[in-house]
This record gives C-alpha cells, structure tokens and sequence, in this order.
C-alpha cells in the first residue's frame, strides 16, 4: 500500500438510514467499487459493529477488523498504522480496501466512538474516499461519524407506512443537526417495487425531493451478493448498476468543504442534539 502515504484529506461518506433493510451495505460496497474503478483511492469502513454485512457481500475474510484496529491504537499512539488492519478487495484491474467490522460481539460492544474518530481521521490522510457503513440508528458513535462526514447518504424505502415514519423522523432530525443543506443527499431505493404509497406522497411529507432514485432489482442485486462482485464491476449492464454508477460519478465533485468533528466546537452533534 506504498501508494497510500500520500498524504490527503479525503472525502468522508457516511450511509445512514432509520430504517433496517434498505440497501445501505449494497449501495455503499457499489459505490466504493466505482469510485475505486475511476482512479480514486477507497477504502470501505464496516460500522455495522454488531451485524456487519461488507465482507459478507464481497466474500472477504479479513485478518484484522476495527476491533484489532482500536486496540492497537490504544497501545501505539502515534506510531499507529492504519493500513495494517484492512482488507484488500480486488476485481480485475479495480482494488479498494475495507476496515472490517468485529467477529465477535463483545468486541462490538467495547467499539469506542472517540477511538473510531482517530482511526477515520488516519484513513482520510491516506485515502481520496472514506465510505462509512453504519447501523440504522442515532447512537453515539453514528452521530459522531455524521458530524465528520462530507456527506451523509441517507437512504429510503417506500414500502410500509412505519418504514416512512422513521424515514421521516431521521429526515427531521438530520435538519434539525442544522449540517449544510448540501452535506445531506436523499436516496430512494428500490423506487419501482409495488406499493401503494407513490413517491411524490413520501416527498411532500420529507418536505422535498429525492436527490438520487434507484431502481428495483432484486435478481440483479442477488445475483451480485452471490458471486461477491459489485454491479458497478460485474460486467452486465443493468437499471440498477448504471444507477449506482451515476450516483457514485456525482459524488466526485469536491465543491463542499471537508466538515471535521472537533472535541471544543460548540456546533457538535452533542451541543446542537441536546442543548
């Protein structure tokens, strides 16, 4: 990984929903493999502690995870090196690197938010993007991880009618964080799939429109899970690949500035959630 001690200030995009089982691990490995395909240095981060499905979906079977990665930059300090705890992932000439998340659940539950902070902080300076898989709640650590993102993905499913209460409510509670309007990009999901809720009805009630739409298409996605390779690199054109690729492309426009978390800024999550 010589190439990755070029020191940068990578983009970080967090994959957020309210809701479980809207495609986030999906989206974001897609995502991570098109951008890795364009030139750019990824690495895929699993935040999912307790659940995580990244190295599941690209049949990964990591040395390290996040868990190894903390308790080594307890005991290093700065001599910690970040690079010693991913997992490479290559597909013909596409390679992109993932932080794994723990195998076992105590280790899960001994994840710190303020060492995850310094391990992000660490990949950022090594690579273009930083993807965040995370879990579909307000927790410490996903606050934490929102505040430092450059964009935060927030992705949705028009199915049943709780699935948009929790939509709605991450919605509100993500204006209410007071982020930069452009920080913040809307996903719809599975846009096609038979329901009786319409589209526009869940954006008059989000109060605005969906910024990325992608299609429905269980086979495709299925097929993709099963043989570990991403639709963005498995070579047969589909609604859903193109759609994710397209989205992925938009994501390449370095027009909004970097937001950082920083412990003494007083328009943290913390201060701003519960103040």
């Amino acid at each position: 990984m010589a190439e990755e001690k070029i020191n940068v200030n990578g983009t970080v995009i967090t994959f957020f929903s309210t809701a479980s089982a809207v495609g986030k691990t999906l989206v974001s490995c897609n995502v991570a493999a098109e951008l890795a395909r364009l030139g750019h240095r990824v690495c895929l981060a699993d935040l999912d502690l307790q659940f995580g499905d990244v190295c599941n979906y690209l049949q990964l079977m990591p040395q390290q995870t996040l868990a190894d990665a903390q308790n080594a930059i307890h005991v290093q300090g700065d001599a910690f090196h970040v690079e010693q705890y991913l997992t490479m992932y290559t597909h013909d000439q596409t390679r992109f690197y993932v932080l794994a998340s723990p195998q076992r659940l105590d280790e899960a539950y001994n994840i710190q938010a303020a060492e995850v902070r310094k391990i992000i902080q660490h990949l950022r300076s090594m690579f273009d993007y930083v993807l965040l898989d995370t879990t579909s709640m307000f927790s410490v650590l996903n606050l934490s991880m929102l505040d430092m993102s450059t964009i935060v993905t927030f992705l949705g499913i028009v199915d049943f009618l709780p699935t948009i209460k929790n939509m709605k409510i991450g919605n509100d509670t993500l204006k209410n964080l007071n982020y930069d309007i452009n920080k913040i990009r809307l996903v719809l999901n599975r846009s096609d799939s038979v329901t009786r809720i319409s589209r526009e009805d869940v954006e008059e009630l989000l109060g605005e429109s969906f910024d990325y739409i992608l299609p429905n298409d269980f086979k495709a996605a299925n097929r993709s899970i099963k043989d570990g390779v991403p639709l963005v690199l498995g070579g047969d054109q589909t609604p859903l690949g193109d759609a994710l690729c397209d989205m992925a492309a938009q994501y390449t426009n370095r027009g909004l500035d970097d937001e950082v978390y920083d412990e003494g800024n007083n328009n943290s999550w913390f201060s701003r959630l519960f103040h």
